[in-house]
């Protein structure tokens, strides 16, 4: 794949790995000297060298100093001095670290041109996060590649990302104040369409708990909910807000009874219309896993304050059992099955 006109490659060896060195054509800026930290009697401009996954890129900064919003551009602009990032003992600039080399040769086609043309072998999602980790704009406008569904797909996740944020703003947040306002800590949203209706008996609820939960009337989230895709991007979202024990499926709630059921003594039972919606569940409790479990002390009748002093009584209750079995009773001789009574009990 050819290079931006401004970097070519050479190859050498390095160590046992072999790699390429992109390097800066001096005549394609003549003596100019726009090169960062050039003088009047310098030659060529300024080049830098990029270490990045064990092999080197040697260009000229001026390419990167045309974008300034992205990470290499804000490196190697007016600023540069103020850069946190420093060459390492021989002038090198170690980067994206977790990168590979040939994911940041496709992406070095953008400072030239403005568009990464993704060849076939790069995966889509690495290069997205290549796009992020230097700050490039990852849409239709900078991406060229063959796998279309890779691509739409990654678009989706960021239009998911978006769009839940402004359901979670303005739909799911009013719900859990008022939930968190009576106390509780911890939410159940059911979402159902704008035309769903929910029609309880009085007298015959659902016997499932439905009562407790909230119901959110939303064709546009029901919709969104509808792909596991858009539920996976909402648990994420949920989790950078900092909430905990969040579940996101589709289950059955009940909106309207069909039919009434007489069950024997005269008990009746309601039979409901369930309906597959999709549902949130989140909470926000400090005490995460503390509130659902309670550990019971079995101890004598008395009232004790030292839990280790009752189970001492508890020891010595068993030693005294062993010790000294139970006394039994006439009338409960009498009336054992003949099996179980001893010999010496048909004694006149």
């Amino acid at each position: 794949m050819a290079l931006p006109e401004d970097v070519k490659g050479a190859c050498f060896q390095s160590g046992n790995k072999r790699s390429q060195e992109p390097f800066v054509s001096p005549e394609r800026f003549g003596n100019s000297g726009m090169g960062f930290g050039s003088s009047s009697h310098s030659q060529a401009p300024e080049k830098v060298t990029l270490l990045v996954d064990g092999t080197r890129f040697v260009v000229n900064p001026q390419i990167f100093t045309a974008h300034p919003d992205t990470m290499l551009g804000r490196m190697f602009g007016p600023g540069r001095e103020y850069n946190f990032t420093r060459p390492n003992e021989k002038g090198e600039y170690e980067i994206a670290e977790g990168i590979s080399a040939t994911v940041f040769r496709t992406v070095l086609d953008y400072y030239k041109t403005g568009i990464i043309n993704c060849p076939d072998g790069i995966s889509i999602p690495d290069l997205r996060d290549t796009c992020d980790y230097l700050c490039i704009n990852f849409d239709f406008n900078t991406i060229r590649c063959q796998d279309l569904s890779a691509l739409l797909h990654e678009l989706s996740n960021d239009g998911a990302h978006k769009q839940f944020d402004h359901y979670l703003e303005e739909l799911i947040l009013p719900i859990m104040v008022g939930c968190a306002k009576k106390g509780e800590r911890e939410c159940h949203i059911v979402v159902l369409t704008d035309e769903d209706s929910v029609d309880w008996d009085e007298d015959h609820p659902p016997p499932m708990g439905e009562e407790y939960s909230q119901i959110l009337y939303s064709s546009k989230l029901y919709r969104f909910f509808k792909y596991i895709e858009n539920r996976d991007v909402a648990k994420t979202v949920l989790k950078e807000r900092g909430l905990k024990n969040i579940r996101i499926g589709i289950e059955g709630y009940p909106t309207c009874k069909e039919k009434i059921k007489r069950r024997p003594g005269g008990r009746s039972e309601v039979i409901y219309n369930y309906v597959q919606r999709p549902f949130i569940q989140m909470s926000w409790e400090k005490e995460e896993g503390k509130s659902r479990h309670v550990d019971f002390q079995c101890v004598r009748s008395k009232s004790l304050t030292n839990l280790v002093a009752a189970g001492e009584d508890v020891l010595e209750d068993q030693e005294i059992i062993m010790h000294h079995p139970p006394q039994v009773d006439e009338l409960d001789r009498l009336n054992a099955p003949l099996s179980q009574m001893a010999p010496n009990d048909f004694q006149d």
